[in-house]
């Protein structure tokens, strides 16, 4: 830990020398300060001088009045040297003395960083002063209203899709393109895929859906065999046997391509043709096999590994995530675009919620007491070992410099103020000790 704290110390070093470097308005103050000092000390040699001629007037017979001039100079003298002591001792030693508890501020800076960092970590990173807090602030309430306002649900979608294309910007396609192919494989493979194929197919057939499929593909079948008699009726010339005629041959493919264009048509304009018929059951029994069948199954799940295992399916995987990127980063460049604009539309209803439901605000609050509470328990003491190690790293003499220069004015009205009050005392003190005959 101290070896942690070192090097944080270190690393910040040159941003704590520039916070203790004089700035222009540091200079003015202790400019300010200086001129303090002097009133001071100028007030401190007049009740001295004051003093003097008292006690030279009372030797000289001018009266008692003279008396209770010197008692409340004397007095004064007393409270100026006390205060002038007290102030100095707090930023050096009086002097040049080394008095025993004095320059606490260069001496004591280390330790007064440790009980400003364990003050602040008591008194503000407690759990119950920081829900005490956000409770009082109503952040729901407020942030709902604040929401509410289209231009500021506009500024925050706006915010949003620079976030967003910031964030595609950054991730490099390779990276996500792996993460995103590993996991669809992974799921895949952990998950058996063949009863979900089974019972969508069952539905399928059960609502006829399928018919519409048998009804495409007869129709472009009849079509292309009207667009290919040739070619039908060659392949079927080219298998036959060597030592048949060729009027045989081309009999018989003639037959083959009629065969098959009467059936297509057939299947085409008949919905109730037997193959029809054959073609159900056969769905149907293969929609059972592939939620019930082992074989059958395991070798959907083979099929399926196969399938996912070929490369030119990974790079389809992949390649979707370019695709998707491009058509995120559109949409957030495009202020009209349906996902702006139903972005916008669900933050100004969010908005309005939590303006007007009491429920949605606690339950706003709550989640904002409870991400502070977890980061104030969690961080409190690298928060407050913050404030002791930049104290830490402070020079002494610079702080010293820089705290009078921002307090050191007011503590010479110390100094004063101790001088009028030490001359006052001192007259009520004179005055009572003459009242009682000492």
């Amino acid at each position: 830990m101290e070896e942690r704290t070192e090097a944080v110390v270190a690393a910040a070093t040159p941003s704590y020398k520039s916070m203790n470097a004089f700035t222009p308005a540091d200079e003015e103050r202790q400019r300010g300060v200086r001129r303090m000092k002097r009133t001071a000390t100028g007030l401190l040699l007049l009740v001295a001088v004051v003093y003097v001629l008292a006690k030279w007037a009372s030797g000289a017979g001018a009266g008692t009045w003279a008396d209770y001039v010197a008692a409340a100079a004397e007095a004064g003298m007393v409270g100026a040297l006390a205060d002038w002591f007290a102030v100095t001792a707090l930023f050096r030693h009086p002097l040049g003395l080394p008095i025993p508890h004095t320059a606490i501020i260069p001496t004591k800076k280390d330790q007064l960083g440790v009980s400003l960092g364990e003050f602040v970590g008591e008194n503000f990173l407690s759990q119950d002063v920081v829900r005490q807090r956000l409770r009082a602030v109503g952040i729901g309430s407020r942030l709902g209203a604040w929401l509410a306002e289209p231009k500021n649900a506009d500024r925050v979608t706006a915010e949003l899709a620079t976030a967003l294309r910031g964030a595609l910007t950054v991730l490099r396609d390779s990276d996500v393109q792996a993460v995103v192919g590993e996991a669809i494989t992974r799921r895949a493979d952990a998950q058996e895929i063949a009863p979900g194929i089974g019972k969508m197919l069952e539905r399928i057939v059960a609502d006829g859906g399928h018919k519409r499929v048998v009804d495409l593909v007869v129709t472009r079948a009849h079509d292309w065999l009207v667009l290919h008699a040739d070619s039908v009726m060659d392949a079927v010339q080219g298998g036959a046997p060597g030592w048949t005629p060729r009027f045989v041959d081309r009999k018989v493919g003639e037959r083959v391509y009629k065969e098959l264009l009467r059936f297509c048509a057939e299947m085409r304009d008949m919905p109730s043709h037997p193959a029809r018929g054959a073609l159900d059951r056969f769905l149907s029994d293969f929609a059972n096999d592939l939620q019930s069948d082992t074989d059958t199954r395991a070798r959907v799940e083979r099929l399926k590994g196969e399938v996912l295992g070929r490369g030119e399916v990974q790079d389809l995987i992949a390649s979707a995530w370019t695709a998707v990127r491009s058509m995120i980063v559109s949409a957030a460049d495009d202020e009209r675009s349906e996902l702006r604009l139903r972005v916008r539309a669900s933050l100004i209803s969010l908005g309005a919620r939590m303006a007007t439901e009491p429920k949605v605000q606690d339950k706003v609050d709550s989640w904002v007491e409870g991400a502070a509470v977890h980061v104030v328990t969690t961080y409190r003491k690298e928060i407050t070992s913050l404030i002791t190690d930049t104290v830490a790293g402070w020079d002494a003499e610079h702080t010293t410099r820089k705290i009078e220069a921002h307090i050191g004015r007011d503590l010479q009205f110390i100094r004063i103020n101790g001088t009028v009050v030490g001359s006052l005392a001192g007259v009520l003190i004179f005055t009572v000790s003459r009242a009682l005959g000492a």
